[in-house]
């Protein structure tokens, strides 16, 4: 897979399916950069899980959503690794408020940390992808499938798979590719915080996917790590449905 000695800059790799991202990564040999953006505590947990791997690690605090921050966190990565090869946009905040309770807050909140930040972090990673590169975005199967409450963080996963195919178009010519996951159901603590009535959506989603499981951070962690090797360097632009056969 010729992923050995590469280095990877993980956003929102504190938790969940970003932490699984991680591990898959680092397990192929990848050195990695740990993002996070509030729970130092959780990013150091996931830093200790895949040093058993015999890599390098870097535990780095960023807003993607900021400017000034991404710009930084890039050139503290390339100056603790001395190059990136593969960035994976996983940074993500969701909220499900009904249409005529959502805020402009909610709006700004999502489209800023799901949409924004993986466009600065794709424009600064393209100043250190010297020899061509892999980019992952982390989207959802909900850009397809009707969510209940979930009108902006849907349009924001929508927006992304558009930015991923558009970026991919840009970026193939300095030999970057740019594809898309899209998780359906996967069990993390975010999706299990979500509320009332999460666990009877959770059945339902699970008695609708074809293999008959609820999704697991390491199952997304798998196909990371096909985008990110050799095995994929002849696709670009793709949204890649990691949901177990729901659609």
């Amino acid at each position: 897979m010729n992923l050995k000695g590469k280095v990877a800059l993980v956003t929102g790799a504190s938790k969940g399916i970003g932490a699984g991202i991680a591990k898959a990564l680092a397990q192929a040999g990848v050195n990695i950069a740990i993002n996070y953006a509030s729970n130092i505590d959780d990013a150091q947990n996931v830093e200790r899980d895949i040093q058993q791997y015999d890599i390098k690690t870097l535990v780095i605090r960023a807003d993607v959503a900021k400017k000034d921050e991404v710009v930084a966190m890039f050139a503290a990565v390339n100056k603790e690794f001395g190059k990136i090869d593969i960035l994976v946009n996983n940074a993500g905040v969701y909220s499900y408020p009904l249409v005529e309770d959502l805020t402009e807050a909610d709006f700004h909140r999502m489209f800023d940390t799901n949409v924004l930040g993986p466009l600065l972090t794709t424009q600064e990673a393209v100043k250190y992808f010297t020899h061509g590169g892999s980019i992952i975005n982390v989207s959802s199967l909900a850009a397809r499938k009707t969510v209940h409450g979930a009108s902006i963080y849907a349009a924001t996963k929508a927006a992304l798979n558009e930015v991923t195919k558009v970026t991919a178009q840009e970026l193939g010519p300095k030999n970057i590719r740019v594809n898309a996951i899209l998780p359906g159901y996967v069990d993390t603590d975010g999706a299990r915080s979500m509320g009332e009535g999460v666990e009877e959506w959770a059945k339902q989603l699970i008695a609708a996917t074809p293999l008959g499981r609820k999704g697991l951070p390491e199952d997304i962690g798998k196909v990371a790590v096909f985008l990110a090797s050799d095995l994929s360097f002849w696709i670009t632009g793709e949204m890649i449905a990691a949901s177990g056969g729901l659609i």
